[in-house]
């Protein structure tokens, strides 16, 4: 591909002319659509939700056939039939679902906002954290600026989400904000057959910053059999990062281990930016995470933490791609996966870097730790330049335990099960340590420490 005639290397980011005859091309989508897009909405939100019930209309479910998901199979998500989850009269528990790490929270169950469990009074001046319905000082011909137009619309998954919107969480910060208590976002999938599609917007206008935890969990425990719902979690989050802003952003997916989850992340830098991501991913049969981060100003800065954990046959794969159009940037993306069982660990990093992107400094390495020969991986980081003064570079390991670690941690009085815990702890620790939040960080430790 030639980054110099196409300036946009995120997948499925081009208008494309439909053709009548493409109509429902893929049955299992059409069903799809035609399930999520029932409810009704006003003006230009239904015009949007149409627009992107077409497209899918027009789309097929990918196979292993497409270059891009080559090695990850939705065959058995095909097999599957999906509802749309009722929500109305779903009774918690007496206590959260989910451990609170913060006094401001947006909390929404198969997508529907549930003003009794979040927690978004009192908030400072300057800054917006609502759901779609409730914005006070915002309306939805501002929203429609930023909603749904960030680069790879057009991906399919991108697209049956925007078709089915019914409600989304909104951050809005107004110029020079700056908020230093983290916003906790939290997305939980309740019911077995059911198909959630949350959304999340998040605008970070100029001179402002933010940190934001998003956490995608099962519904709480109602029964033995409460970890074992088969769902699809079909979730987008797109971002706007504007002129010297910065947004420290940290995703955490901990779904069933029977879940399907596909998750879009679309990140918008303007110049000076600064976004950072910390990705953990550890449930979900077959999960995956799609990274997009499109540069439209010089001089940014970009950084990408992800450690992924699974276990049994789980299947989870990472792909990002970071469009770096302008001069002076800087990226650097870590990439960790722990692979136990018969699990199957995916990264595809790619980095553009043309020709007008001179003077850009970026790396990425992805490092994996299979703990069982059944385990593997498919990794491909790559870079694709054409700027010719740029400092970049890319890698990728694959390693085991080392047996001579273990025999000297034990002959240091470390019993064999510890040692490998703590050597596992100790790659993992990379990542964690990166969260700026103490009690998410002590919980994932915690986390690996039982692995």
């Amino acid at each position: 591909m030639n980054i110099e005639v196409s300036p946009s290397p995120i997948p499925n980011s081009t208008e494309t002319i439909l053709s009548n005859t493409l109509l429902n091309k893929d049955a299992y989508l059409s069903g799809l659509v035609d399930k999520v897009s029932v409810v009704k909405s006003q003006g230009w939100l239904q015009q949007l939700k149409d627009n992107a019930a077409n497209w899918v209309r027009h789309s097929s479910l990918p196979t292993k056939n497409d270059e891009e998901w080559r090695f990850t199979d939705l065959s058995e998500l095909r097999q599957l039939d999906f509802n749309v989850p009722q929500t109305e009269n779903f009774v918690f528990p007496d206590r959260y679902p989910f451990t609170p790490i913060s006094d401001t929270r947006l909390v929404f169950v198969n997508g529907v906002f549930k003003s009794e469990l979040s927690a978004i009074a009192n908030l400072p001046e300057g800054i917006v954290v609502s759901n779609l319905a409730g914005l006070p000082n915002l309306d939805g011909e501002l929203v429609k600026e930023y909603l749904a137009q960030a680069e790879g619309a057009k991906e399919v998954f991108t697209a049956l989400n925007t078709a089915s919107i019914n409600d989304v969480a909104v951050i809005w910060l107004s110029r020079n904000v700056v908020v230093e208590t983290p916003i906790h976002l939290v997305f939980i999938t309740a019911g077995d057959r059911t198909i959630s599609q949350p959304r999340c917007l998040v605008v970070a206008k100029t001179g402002s910053e933010l940190t934001i935890i998003e956490e995608f969990i099962n519904s709480p425990n109602r029964g033995e059999d409460q970890d074992r719902e088969i769902y699809f979690n079909n979730a987008v989050t797109e971002i706007w990062v504007e002129e010297n802003a910065g947004v420290n952003h940290t995703r955490v997916q901990r779904d069933s281990d029977r879940a399907f989850h596909i998750g879009k992340t679309a990140v918008t830098q303007e110049r000076n930016s600064r976004y950072s991501c910390n990705a953990i991913t550890l449930g979900g049969k077959l999960s995956r995470h799609n990274l997009e981060i499109l540069q439209t100003g010089e001089q940014t800065e970009t950084t990408l933490n992800g450690l992924t954990i699974i276990s049994g046959n789980q299947l989870a794969d990472t792909h990002s791609a970071l469009a770096l159009n302008y001069p002076y940037s800087s990226s650097k993306q870590l990439q960790k996966n722990i692979l136990a069982d018969r699990t199957h660990g995916v990264f595809n990093g790619k980095i553009f870097v043309p020709k007008p992107a001179q003077l850009t400094d970026a790396s990425q390495l992805n490092r994996n730790l299979l703990l069982s020969p059944q385990a593997k991986v498919d990794t491909k980081p790559q870079l694709e330049i054409t700027a010719d003064n740029v400092k970049c570079a890319h890698g990728a390991t694959v390693s085991q335990l080392e047996d001579d670690e273990i025999f000297y941690l034990q002959s240091r009085g470390i019993d064999e099960n510890n040692a490998r815990h703590l050597l596992i702890n100790a790659f993992a620790t990379e990542i964690i340590n990166k969260i700026p939040v103490p009690s998410l960080r002590q919980n994932l430790t915690q986390l690996v420490v039982s692995f």
